[in-house]
Formats: C-alpha cells, sequence, structure tokens
C-alpha cells in the first residue's frame, strides 16, 4: 500500500528564493515526496527514506 501524502506537511529549503522555482519535501512513515511548489496538484516523485537519505548524502559529496 502506498504511504498517504493528503495530511503531510510540506516543506520548502531554508535556501528558497522568490522565484517559483522551488520543490517541497514531505516525510510520511519512511518515505519522501517531493513536489513543485508551482503545480502541488500536479503529482509528487516518492521515494523510500533510505534513497532519500543517499541522495542528499550524494549532493553534499
Amino acid at each position: 500500500m502506498a504511504p498517504d501524502f493528503s495530511a503531510a506537511t510540506f516543506k520548502t529549503s531554508s535556501y528558497t528564493q522568490d522565484n517559483g522555482t522551488c520543490v517541497e519535501v514531505g516525510v510520511v512513515s519512511g518515505c519522501y515526496a517531493v513536489r513543485d511548489t508551482k503545480n502541488r496538484g500536479g503529482g509528487q516523485v516518492r521515494v523510500p527514506a533510505r534513497a532519500f537519505r543517499a541522495f542528499l548524502q550524494a549532493l553534499r559529496g
């Protein structure tokens, strides 16, 4: 069963600028979802928490 993100709190990065080119991240039950701030109802990319943490670690180098 897929996690339900309907009640999730999505947050933007502290680096977010007011130019409309941002994404938001929400967390529910060991799963992360990323969505476009300009089109919040347009869908989400969902990934397991372990994969998302590995992605962030790779970005940090």
